[in-house]
């Protein structure tokens, strides 16, 4: 069997990457294709693997540094890599990894899509609505372009597998295809070993970009006067900081020890986004912190209202302000939360796409470990 995984790009260990680890895993043979890839930056496992990177990455100065500028060209760069041979090609993908082409046509190919290419579709304006952005000025030329490709190359992908209901709907509006719904993984080992020891200080881990909303956050522990640490980093990091008041503090990237100290000892996780499934409030959970989450997309999914965490149902800082307020400690058991982390850990995930995945591998061939 020769299998090949394609990743948009791999230059980080964020939740998409968790995902793609675990196929690593199933698959420790197969071939990895990607757009970008620094190896420093991700896990010893994707090390092992063979990985073959994207020609511009290579011989174009300064593109693995500056990748996101590079948007308008990416649907050329993944349909110029050769994928000749195999037997089953498993992509997974928030831009566009899944429009590489298998050769010959009819090779099996899935795609675990994180989500429709959101910087094109439904948060379009979160990226691209500051006009004092020079990317602002040119991606509306590029914008319908890019949609056109996401749909249309959607059309080529044999199964479409994805995260929550919520990015179903989605997959369903933009890409005119259905998908299974396989919730990735909370690797609940690193995080539930943890003894519960909560102090005074709220949480919030982000990825500091616009859409993850964390001004909301920051706005309303202003108003509320109580400590908050903000665990990660991103291209508005320095914006934050600068409008932040006393009482919040920035930690940047921080390892998933320290995180896990951090989960354990925090009076609540705080989870101001409209998120596609939600890695972090599981984690919290494993850690027996519970969360104050936006009552909307795939967090609604992840936590149990009243008894995981509890919800704010606008998007401003008034309304988090006021269920900060509402929020009692007293009402969670952390029992009940690392319970409810656990039916979302790394082997449940493992067994359900090795036996996904076994649907398209062809009779008397290897089958993937579980």
């Amino acid at each position: 069997m020769r299998i090949a995984l394609i990743h948009d790009w791999l230059n980080g260990m964020r939740g998409g990457e968790k995902v793609f680890e675990v196929l690593c895993e199933l698959f420790p043979r197969a071939d990895v294709f990607t757009l970008f890839y620094e190896p420093l930056k991700v896990s010893p496992l994707i090390r092992s693997m063979k990985v073959r990177e994207s020609p511009v990455a290579r011989f174009v100065p300064g593109a693995r540094r500056h990748y996101r500028w590079l948007l308008p060209f990416m649907p050329s760069m993944i349909e110029a890599m050769r994928l000749k041979d195999y037997d089953l090609a498993v992509s997974t993908s928030h831009c566009v990894a899944k429009g590489i082409k298998p050769e010959p046509e009819n090779t099996p190919h899935v795609c675990y899509c994180f989500t429709p290419m959101r910087y094109v579709w439904d948060k379009y304006h979160d990226y691209f609505g500051d006009m004092r952005r020079p990317s602002s000025w040119l991606m509306p030329l590029a914008r319908e372009p890019l949609q056109k490709w996401d749909t249309e190359t959607a059309a080529d992908i044999t199964q479409f597998l994805t995260s929550s209901e919520y990015v179903r709907g989605r997959i369903r509006e933009h890409l005119l295809r259905d998908a299974l719904v396989i919730p990735p993984p909370v690797d609940y080992a690193k995080f539930g070993e943890t003894e519960r020891s909560p102090g005074d200080f709220f949480l919030t881990v982000s990825a500091l970009e616009p859409y993850k909303r964390v001004d909301v956050a920051i706005e309303a522990f202003r108003e509320l006067g109580l400590p908050l640490k903000i665990a990660g980093s991103g291209t508005r990091m320095a914006q934050l900081r600068r409008a932040a008041p006393p009482n919040v503090e920035f930690l940047g990237w921080v390892s998933d020890e320290a995180l896990a100290s951090l989960y354990s000892c925090a009076r609540a996780l705080i989870f101001p986004q409209d998120e596609d499934f939600g890695i972090v409030p599981l984690e919290a959970a494993s850690s027996g912190c519970p969360v104050i989450a936006y009552g909307h997309g795939g967090a609604m999914e992840t936590i149990a209202d009243g008894e995981t965490g509890i919800f704010f149902c606008e998007q401003t800082p008034e309304c988090l302000a006021d269920a900060v307020r509402a929020f009692r400690p007293a009402d969670f058991d952390s029992a009940k939360l690392r319970a409810h982390a656990r039916l979302f850990d790394r082997p449940v995930f493992k067994q359900r796409m090795a036996d996904t995945l076994s649907c398209f591998i062809r009779p008397g061939a290897e089958r993937p470990p579980a």
